[in-house]
Formats: structure tokens, C-alpha cells, sequence
């Protein structure tokens, strides 16, 4: 199940896979179109049939050196798995970006990075990975927030793409494994 919305209130973050504008989703909601357009929340969840610490490593391996970019093109990235750790990309000569921290990671069941991730412009982001033990492999929940001044252009309502691309990687290398 993947979901992705811009998310207006804490008790409006009913996922939805629409793509309408946070404006239209929450007509009569009493919040201020202009909150509406600086939140996103992002949740999506897989089942793969592997054990929660296998998960956990090809996860961090995904996140890192075997990160793609758009249409699988290598994108390779530091990911320093410990608290206060790096997640960037480095581009040599000291040249690169920081996507963000670890705030919290705990072995095999959450890994929490805050930061800008992929967004050059003013934003407080937070990703969540959530793994748990499920009958036959392990679930992984993903949860995504921001507040920031996203573009008009749609940049917030793409942003999940990512994220899907990720999981799908993870569940072909841990489901043909």
C-alpha cells in the first residue's frame, strides 16, 4: 500500500492516494490554505519475506551505497548508521549534499533521519522506518514529514515517487533472495 498526500492537520492525516491539492482536500477544514501548502506527510508500508534484521541491513544498503536516483540511475550515499550519523552524498573534492541526520536508530526495528533530505530550499523534514516482525518476513512502514516553502509546481505532490522506488528496490532483492 503506498500513500502519499500533503497533509493539512494532525487529525486531517487521513492518507488518501489522490493527487488534488491540499486546498481542494480539506475544503471547510478551518485550516488556512497557506498552512495547508507548507505540511506533507507521506506514509507507505511493504511486506517482504525476509527476517527483520536482514530487512533492516538491505535497507540501510538501499539508502546508501546502492541508492538510485531517477530512472536507476546509480546515486550512491554515505550512511552513517549511528546517532548523529551523516546521510549525504558525496560528489568528491568536498563537493556534495546533506540530506540529514540520524536522530534515532534502533536495531533491526527504527531508523529515524532528520533533515532536508532531497529539498534545497527552507524545510524541517523527518523520515521515519518502522520494521516489524509479521508472519512470513517482516512490514515496513515509511512516514515522511515536512513543513517547509515547497514550490507551487508540484515538487510536494512528487515527492513520494522516491520513496516507492526505494521499497520496490527493497522487496526485489529481499523477496528473489
Amino acid at each position: 500500500m503506498t500513500t502519499a498526500t500533503a497533509v493539512k492537520t494532525a487529525k486531517e492525516a487521513k492518507a488518501t492516494t489522490s493527487a488534488t491539492s491540499p486546498t481542494a482536500a480539506n475544503a471547510g477544514s478551518g485550516v488556512p490554505a497557506v498552512l495547508e501548502n507548507l505540511a506533507l506527510n507521506i506514509s507507505e508500508e511493504i511486506h517482504v519475506r525476509a527476517s527483520l534484521a536482514t530487512t533492516f541491513e538491505a535497507l540501510l544498503e538501499e539508502l546508501g551505497p546502492r541508492n538510485q536516483g531517477h530512472q536507476g540511475v546509480p546515486m550512491p550515499m554515505t550512511f552513517e548508521a549511528w546517532p548523529g550519523g551523516r546521510w549525504f552524498r558525496d560528489l568528491g573534492d568536498g563537493n556534495g549534499h546533506l540530506w540529514g541526520h540520524v536522530q534515532a536508530i534502533k536495531r533491526p526495528t527504527l531508523l529515524e533521519v532528520a533533515g532536508p533530505l532531497m529539498m534545497s530550499f527552507a524545510v524541517a523534514s523527518n523520515v521515519q522506518y518502522r520494521l516489524k516482525e509479521v508472519d512470513g518476513g517482516t512490514l515496513v512502514t515509511l512516514r515522511h514529514t515536512a513543513l517547509g516553502l515547497f514550490p507551487p509546481d508540484g515538487y510536494r505532490e512528487a515527492l513520494g515517487q522516491g520513496w516507492t522506488l526505494i521499497f520496490d528496490r527493497l522487496r526485489r532483492r529481499l523477496d528473489k533472495a
